[in-house]
Formats: structure tokens, C-alpha cells, sequence
């Protein structure tokens, strides 16, 4: 799961941003309302962290461009004030919910599940398709009783795949969910986690199997 983080106070962004990814969020942080604003954007994001705060354009402006643009992923609201008018205005905006600092990482977190659960993602600690668990608190992928343990970009690229059943994901859209919008990974590297999945996948025994669409990208099939 991908969540756009937009905190233009550096440390604080640093500390959301490591506690996200310790919980095996995929996360892109930027530092002001423009590169926000241009991210969500791309519609690549489950989740989006928006200070109210920001230089260049702050998060309500940011918030009425995306619902004006229909971009309708969930937008959880980060203020230091606790001003009721300012809750009112931001979820007139279009805001799914609002968080005061200072808070805990645990309400954060929470508030993310929430939000996600809102938009239809189901969550959960296991996800199967076919024969195969995949396990979201361990990073194991199993069968009758036999597994193996991913690395996280190993999790993140049969996670895509599983959520997403027998439906061809394109190269790109891995790289931008998983390496990032702006990352400067290759084809390459894609091709070489699927190759690591499908040992994988092959040393528990399982009958799923990742096919590949020519140039395209790649699915699940069978394991039924």
C-alpha cells in the first residue's frame, strides 16, 4: 500500500515516514504544496498525509485541486491548530478525516487503516489467491503448511498481484507503487524480483504461477 506524505517540517516528516515504512506502507514524502499537489496528481496513492501548513501552497488549496480534479483518495488532514473552524473547513474541502498535532503514531496508523478500509482495501494480516498465504506481519508466503520468507520488494510485488487477481499489472505501475514516482529504477529490476517469486513459489510447491505479458508486465494464474 502507497501513502503520499506532505510535511514540510523535514524532521517530522522523516519520523512519520520511518514508522509508515515499519509498517509496510510505501511512502513518498515531499516538502511543500507544489510537489504535493504534483504527486497526488498521478492518482498512484492509497492514502495521502497532507499538512495544512505548507510553503508555496497550503494543503486546503492543495485538497480543493484534487477533489476539482476528481482525485479521490483518501486525505488525512495534519494541523497544529485545533481550531474547530479549521476541521470544518478542511473536511469541507474534502477531507476524509483530521489529526491535531502533537499526536501518538499508534492514532496515526490507525486513522491510515481507516481510511484505506474506507476506499474498499481490505485489511487484514493474510491475503491468498489460488493455494497460496501471503502473510503481511511475518513476510511469508505459504502453502499447506510449507513457506518461505520475502524480502520487501519481494512482498510488495506479489502483494500488488494478489490484491489485484489474475489482472495484468504493467512494469511501470510496479515501479511507480513500489520504487516510486520519481525513481530512475529499470525494467530490469522488476524482472529480477519476478524471477526470485517464482523460485519461490516453486520451492513450497504451489500451482500459482506469475505469467508474463510480453513487454507488458505480469499476473497470477492458477494454483486453484
Amino acid at each position: 500500500m502507497k501513502i503520499l506524505l506532505v510535511e514540510d517540517e523535514v524532521a517530522l516528516a522523516e519520523a512519520l515516514s520511518e514508522i509508515l515504512k515499519r509498517n509496510k506502507y510505501s511512502v513518498d514524502m515531499v516538502h511543500d504544496g507544489e510537489d504535493g499537489l504534483e504527486y497526488a496528481l498521478t492518482d498512484l496513492y492509497d492514502c495521502i498525509i497532507l499538512d495544512i501548513m505548507l510553503p508555496k501552497m497550503n494543503g486546503i488549496d492543495v485538497l480543493r485541486l484534487l477533489r476539482k480534479k476528481h482525485i479521490n483518495t483518501p486525505v488525512l488532514l495534519l494541523t497544529a491548530k485545533s481550531e474547530v473552524e479549521d476541521k470544518i473547513n478542511g473536511l469541507d474541502s474534502g477531507a476524509d478525516d483530521f489529526l491535531t498535532k502533537p499526536f501518538v503514531s499508534g492514532e496515526l496508523l490507525a486513522r491510515v487503516r481507516a481510511l484505506t478500509r474506507r476506499r474498499g482495501e481490505v485489511v487484514t494480516d493474510e491475503f491468498t489467491f489460488g493455494d497460496i498465504a501471503l502473510n503481511k506481519s511475518t513476510f511469508s508466503l505459504s502453502r499447506e503448511g510449507q513457506f518461505v520468507k520475502l524480502s520487501l520488494k519481494e512482498y510488495q510485488i506479489i502483494e500488488m498481484m494478489m490484491v489485484n487477481p489474475k489482472q495484468l499489472i504493467p512494469k511501470e505501475r510496479f515501479i511507480e507503487k513500489i520504487w516510486g514516482y520519481e525513481s530512475d529504477v529499470e525494467y530490469n529490476n522488476v524482472e529480477v524480483y519476478i524471477s526470485f517469486l517464482r523460485k519461490k513459489l516453486g520451492a513450497i510447491g504451489s500451482g500459482v504461477t506469475i505469467k508474463t505479458a510480453r513487454g507488458i508486465g505480469y499476473y497470477l494464474e492458477g494454483g486453484d
